[in-house]
């Protein structure tokens, strides 16, 4: 057998059980949306120097997640010539000067791969580079898309570019695709990453020129099949969602809620949604979460949806569930951060630095609002768990440690002390962490 740990991966997934905490942390919040199996030799503590395995430095901006696979750890970046405006902690609105930045410098888009044991950079591969076409939020970067792998390849998307690519694992181009670099109408620069499945690496795009969700072939980059898109902005990266009645393609929009097959036809739609979406939906107990909350608007949604909806499954006015909306909350969609599952309880992570708590099954309230710390200026970062431990990683670099379960306690708080947005990876007994220069392995002595 070829791949031992990649089969095993694959059976764990169609399976719908727990992926140990041994397994590959190959894509954005790896397989579980977050969740890993616990396992006592996974840190709950570390800071500057306390239980760092390793930290390395990562040149240039970028603020996608790190992935894992064996003893590789690959992250992107956006290498600039010059230099680059850093964007400050705490939700704001920017207005024109930070909301839409120009780069006057060329940028190499680049592929790290660093040896997981040691923090060595192996190579770095520039995809493109040139001027960026794009103007950016101050707070997201050029470089945000995490990449994804198959234990072959590398699959890294650059919106900011207008380009797709797949690397092998000595950093040679194995294929690449121009797609055309395209912003929202804020010109916030985009930042969903792209998806992997059974052979066919799934990119979406929503802008307003011309909106898609494509599918490739992973293994030549040939296009598979394409469809338009009725949006016009949308961070959210897609979601394959496994569930007992078929498989399917959930992405999230400004406009609506969208999936589809395996071949881009469109099964079920859902209205509702806020201006900004930005969180990915996942699925735990056989239903899929979605949830959008733009600061001040109306309604900040969270559905639970269950398999096996076809049409408009939106909600009427009044209503809080249908035949397949399992439960609906008005108010509970958080802006950047994905939601977390936990057990029996979902776990919502607000923006300005507040925790609440529902059953994950019907949406009802465990406890309300629970303020993390006082200090704490913002969360763009998404939470993670094991071992009956809440981790929530503040944009400051401090990841406060909450007690799971149905009552609100803080253990701890542990600091890195610089900036972080991106949402960090668990493999083996180590914790993967990205500031905005650096890349650290946290881990336990003896356990590394």
């Amino acid at each position: 057998m070829r791949h031992p740990v990649r089969v095993l991966l694959v059976l764990l997934l169609l399976g719908g059980v727990a992926v140990p905490a041994t397994a590959q942390w190959h894509q954005f919040r790896g397989t579980q949306a977050g969740v890993t199996a616990d396992n006592p030799a996974l840190p709950d503590t570390w800071s500057e120097t306390d239980n760092v395995a390793w930290k390395t430095t990562i040149p240039g901006l970028g603020w996608s997640s790190p992935i894992v696979w064996n003893d590789h750890v690959f992250v992107t970046s956006a290498v600039s010539s010059g230099e680059e405006p850093k964007a400050l902690p705490g939700l704001y609105d920017p207005g024109d000067e930070q909301g839409k930045t120009k780069s006057t410098s060329v940028q190499r888009w680049t592929v790290f791969d660093l040896d997981a044991n040691t923090g060595t950079i192996r190579w770095q591969t520039e995809v493109k580079s040139g001027l960026p076409p794009l103007l950016r939020h101050i707070k997201n970067s050029f470089a945000s898309e995490t990449p994804t792998t198959d234990g072959e390849r590398v699959y890294v998307f650059f919106g900011s570019a207008g380009v797709v690519a797949a690397l092998d694992f000595t950093g040679k181009i194995v294929w690449s695709k121009e797609m055309g670099a395209f912003n929202g109408p804020q010109e916030f620069a985009p930042a969903a990453s792209p998806v992997l499945h059974k052979g066919r690496l799934y990119v979406i795009n929503d802008n307003t020129t011309k909106s898609y969700l494509a599918a490739f072939d992973a293994g030549t980059g040939e296009q598979v099949w394409r469809v338009d898109r009725e949006e016009t902005e949308n961070w959210s990266t897609p979601f394959i969602w496994e569930n007992d009645r078929r498989t399917e393609i959930i992405t999230s929009g400004r406009g609506k809620v969208r999936s589809y097959d395996l071949n881009g036809k469109l099964l079920w739609e859902l209205g509702g949604m806020t201006g900004n979406v930005v969180p990915t939906p996942f699925s735990r107990h056989g239903m899929v979460y979605i949830s959008s909350g733009y600061p001040g608007a109306q309604v900040r949604p969270v559905y639970a949806v269950k398999p096996g909806a076809y049409g408009d499954i939106s909600l009427k006015p009044g209503e809080t569930a249908n035949e397949y909306v399992a439960w609906f909350q008005p108010r509970l969609g958080t802006y950047q951060t994905s939601a977390l599952v936990y057990g029996e309880y979902f776990y919502t992570l607000l923006d300005r630095g507040l925790l609440l708590c529902h059953d994950a099954r019907t949406g009802k309230e465990v406890y309300g609002r629970q303020r993390i710390a006082a200090e704490a200026t913002g969360f763009t970062a998404s939470p993670w768990a094991y071992n009956d431990r809440i981790f929530l990683l503040g944009e400051e670099g401090d990841t406060f440690v909450i007690k799971a379960g149905p009552k609100f306690e803080l253990l701890g708080r542990n600091s890195l002390n610089e900036m972080s947005l991106a949402s960090p990876a668990i493999a083996g007994n180590s914790l993967f962490i990205r500031t905005q220069s650096k890349l650290y392995k946290i881990a336990k002595r003896g356990a590394r």
